[in-house]
């Protein structure tokens, strides 16, 4: 009777493992039916609209990049099921770089087969962020415009009835920065004139009423916000470091410091058609003339607005990007020349 007592025992604690293992079991299976579900509904389309978004996928881009990208554009409902989905069907390395126009009611399988297929959109116009309009009048010569054609569409007067031109000063005479990089359809016989209207139309739609809010609540005018955004832009990339430049310029500017921006002194050498040279008296020389340049100084983008609005919450008042791409902030001079002498050394010495 012992003995088999024991063996009934014995019997006992291999069912209540048997019952954990059954129940962890029904626990993994329910996981993994809901994380496919969650999976699927994640690359279903972002909405019904049709509107086309023209999205450039830069050479050499990677998976994230260009889930990031897309997810940004709000092409995408989800970067991470969108990495999982072309990984999974060997596709990272049969995505094309190119022009394309997609829309948010193509679920994420149809936006990847277009760039696996490599269905770029070939008669658009695109207008990149951080171009200057001396850079844009030769790119708009290489899509196929006469000098004359790119003159007559670049003068400001033609466009005095759209609403953006109210937040422009009424003695600049100048579209530097005012137009909203974006790829515009066109055929052989969409004059210039009719992408830079759409440009600046689509430029106006960013300034919304709480852009302009978030402008004067630092003291600067929608127009002198977008300067602001176009010195961001050329300066820094990253999203997370133009909000900190963005608070080192707002702050130097309170505190009525020089910006002290080279990019503004170098676009102040191109409007003079001089080499290069910081030293060079031009009113866009922020090392040698206080407050903001008179104008934008190139197109600016999404991020760069982004941070001209919601400066970071840090007290920095100095910064440089070292020869490594990383940017490295100070509170002093002392500090801000010790970061240059350790990571600055191609870039600094080079326009």
């Amino acid at each position: 009777m012992t003995k088999f007592k024991s063996d009934q025992k014995y019997r006992k604690l291999p069912r209540r493992v048997l019952f954990l293992l059954i129940a962890l079991i029904i626990l993994f299976l329910v996981a993994v039916v809901v994380v496919r579900k969650v999976y699927y509904y994640l690359l279903e389309p972002v909405s019904n609209q049709q509107n086309k978004v023209a999205v450039n996928i830069k050479l050499g881009s990677d998976v994230k990049q260009i889930a990031d990208l897309l997810e940004e554009d709000h092409l995408i409902r989800s970067s991470w099921a969108a990495q999982l989905y072309i990984n999974s069907n060997n596709d990272h390395n049969k995505l094309q770089a190119g022009n394309y126009l997609l829309s948010p009611n193509m679920s994420t399988v149809q936006i990847v087969n277009y760039l696996v297929n490599g269905d770029v959109a070939t008669n658009l116009v695109t207008i990149l962020p951080g171009t200057n309009i001396f850079k844009l009048k030769k790119d708009f010569q290489n899509y196929g415009y006469s000098t004359a054609q790119i003159n007559s569409a670049l003068n400001i007067n033609n466009y005095r009835n759209l609403k953006i031109m109210s937040f422009i000063p009424g003695n600049v005479d100048t579209l530097e920065g005012m137009l909203w990089p974006d790829s515009f359809e066109r055929n052989s016989n969409t004059p210039l004139s009719q992408i830079i209207t759409e440009s600046l139309n689509e430029m106006n739609q960013h300034l919304t009423p709480s852009v302009q809010a978030s402008f004067a609540s630092e003291g600067l005018t929608t127009y002198q916000g977008i300067i602001l955004a176009s010195i961001i832009v050329q300066e820094v990339s990253k999203p997370s470091d133009q909000t900190q430049v963005a608070q080192v310029f707002l702050s130097r500017l309170h505190q009525g410091m020089n910006l002290g921006s080279d990019v503004t002194a170098y676009y102040g050498d191109l409007t003079q058609n001089q080499a290069p040279n910081l030293s060079l008296d031009t009113p866009y020389n922020t090392l040698l003339h206080s407050g903001l340049p008179p104008t934008p100084i190139s197109t600016i983008n999404s991020s760069s607005l982004y941070a001209a609005t919601h400066p970071a919450s840090t007290s920095w008042l100095y910064f440089v990007t070292g020869d490594n791409g990383v940017t490295y902030f100070s509170n002093n001079l002392a500090q801000q020349q010790q970061n240059t002498a350790l990571y600055c050394h191609v870039l600094c010495s080079n326009p």
